[in-house]
């Protein structure tokens, strides 16, 4: 059986996706987190940094992925989806990169939701490489997905938003029962998904059973009156969580 790869952000998706595999008791060996320079239409971009962190509490060494330049303005001419596929490139380097280390790649885990610009990219580069897409939140129901991650012990901090509704009083809190439900009022006076799918908000997981130690962090927040986020000053592994 050919080793997994987990596309990483740190995030609450992506972090799902990597839990429901090694709940399965996939052979993931590597997580793989890009950093984006700037906006990204592919890749999950605040909080990519503590991604290193998050591998370290998890157990699995993380590849870096840092292509040149991220930028929306690096063309103007360019396509959405011309964009997406620049974009994959530098992913694709490095899965074909690892796939010779690890002499092949049996599955890769996403954090997709709803995102068939984002999801169709991902499932051919998974083609190319004969390795398995694994996308356990695809089409599921948001709320019931929030719910499963709560229930299981997920600790999940919001650390970007950018939606109507969503106020300064937002950056930087827990996602729990009280914040569903408020989400699923904004839902239905401004449409705000309730996992944050269309870019509402970002989050970042700081503790789950599949972390040994969870992350410790400490911030200040910036918010223009439309977007706000987490600025990290410090951050770091609290004790382990089964001491």
């Amino acid at each position: 059986m050919h080793p997994w790869v987990s596309l990483f952000s740190g995030g609450k998706d992506s972090a799902w996706a990597l839990y429901r595999a090694l709940e399965r008791d996939e052979p993931v060996e590597r997580l793989i987190t890009v950093h984006p320079a700037g906006e990204s239409f592919m890749y999950h971009v605040p909080a990519t940094e503590l991604a290193e962190l998050a591998a370290e509490s998890i157990g699995i060494p993380l590849v870096d992925v840092r292509p040149d330049d991220f930028d929306a303005s690096a063309d103007a001419d360019e396509g959405s989806g011309e964009r997406g596929d620049r974009e994959l490139e530098p992913l694709e380097a490095a899965l074909d990169a690892l796939s010779d280390e690890l002499g092949g790649i049996g599955g890769v885990t996403a954090g997709a939701v709803e995102s068939s610009y984002q999801t169709d990219r991902i499932r051919g580069m998974c083609d190319r490489f004969d390795a398995e897409l694994f996308a356990p939140l695809w089409q599921e129901d948001p709320r019931e997905l929030a719910e499963a991650m709560l229930g299981a012990g997920f600790e999940i901090t919001i650390v970007r938003v950018a939606a109507a509704g969503l106020d300064e009083s937002w950056i930087g809190r827990r996602l729990d029962a009280d914040a569903l439900a408020e989400l699923e009022a904004l839902n239905d006076e401004y449409g705000v998904h309730i996992l944050g799918e269309g870019g509402e908000f970002e989050t970042l997981v700081t503790d789950g059973p599949h972390m040994d130690r969870p992350i410790e962090l400490e911030y200040d927040t910036e918010f223009d009156g439309v977007r706000g986020t987490v600025r990290v000053t410090d951050a770091w592994l609290g004790p382990s969580s089964s001491v």
